[in-house]
């Protein structure tokens, strides 16, 4: 049914679910077309004689920038903190947000089939934070950015979303897509590659944007091995916002119990659904590799129930 409706109004439908996926991409385009309007602004008040050389754009845009972006240079970090995440919603170029977005749809469609919201939204906004912190420290350490170090500034949601292309592939490293002219991959090889490739285009031009890369994909490979103990995105826990959340150890369960005595919360649900989904894909490895003869009567029972849904 739902793949009989129009193009337009599956956007509609996506955008007007109460979820974090949505809402972080239309944050980030709300954003992108707000530094659209700014820069058709700046040209009503901007001379005959800027107007015909664009000057009023550059102007516009490097003004968003020292707003916005967030600079490798200490002392301009210190008059404008707050860049270290504004910068992660912070997009000037059509194809840099339009790939952006792309990436943090696919993968954070991917990501939110066997973890939370909130997991989600911690891992984009740590991701980012953590991208950030790398290319500040990396442009303050080595001799190679001396030059640039005051004039530099980073911007984009490249290493937030990151952090969930390299934290959900390590989580579920055996999940395959299937891409153009490559058929079916593994998440954890696009993950590797795309980490890869930051590596070795460092000396290539933009290194400052790949050390970001590099410092939201850390992030998220970190997180997955904090789980289950340690999980600092508790903190995104809204309205029981409590600091201690952030180090408490949860015990390893096998199963989880559910009492059917009113609705699931949301984590819960996610909770719920992420295990019933591992207890499917253990079952098809199994298959895989040993046939459907070997299933027992519980696993069969449990592949035919998921199967009608």
């Amino acid at each position: 049914m739902y793949q009989q409706v129009s193009l337009i109004e599956r956007i509609r439908i996506f955008f007007n679910r109460q979820e974090i996926l949505p809402r972080l991409i239309l944050i980030n385009v709300l954003v992108w077309v707000a530094t659209l309007l700014m820069r058709s602004f700046a040209f009503l008040f901007t001379s005959p004689h800027a107007v015909t050389g664009g000057g009023y754009r550059e102007a516009t845009s490097l003004w968003l920038m020292k707003a916005l972006a967030v600079p490798a240079g200490l002392s301009a970090l210190m008059v404008r903190p707050w860049t270290v995440f504004t910068y992660m919603f912070f997009h000037l170029d059509f194809f840099h947000i339009l790939f952006n977005m792309l990436w943090l749809y696919w993968f954070g469609v991917i990501f939110t089939k066997y973890l939370s919201d909130r997991q989600l939204l911690g891992t984009y906004i740590f991701g980012g934070i953590a991208g950030a912190l790398l290319y500040i420290l990396a442009f303050n350490i080595f001799p190679a950015f001396s030059l640039a170090r005051e004039s530099a500034l980073a911007l984009g949601a490249s290493a937030s979303v990151l952090a969930i292309v390299v934290a959900i592939a390590f989580y579920v490293p055996e999940y395959t897509i299937h891409l153009l002219f490559l058929g079916p991959v593994r998440i954890k090889y696009i993950a590797i590659f795309s980490v890869l490739l930051d590596l070795l285009m460092l000396d290539k031009g933009n290194a400052g944007g790949h050390i970001a890369h590099l410092g939201g994909a850390l992030w998220g490979f970190a997180w997955i091995k904090m789980l289950p103990g340690t999980d600092p995105t508790k903190i995104f826990r809204w309205p029981d916002f409590k600091f201690k959340n952030l180090f408490r150890k949860s015990r390893k369960q096998k199963f989880r119990v559910y009492k059917n005595n009113g609705p699931l919360s949301d984590e819960d649900y996610n909770l719920q659904k992420a295990e019933k989904q591992k207890r499917i894909d253990a079952i098809l490895d199994k298959i895989s590799k040993s046939g459907y003869d070997s299933l027992s009567k519980e696993e069969k029972e449990l592949l035919f129930s998921n199967s009608k849904h």
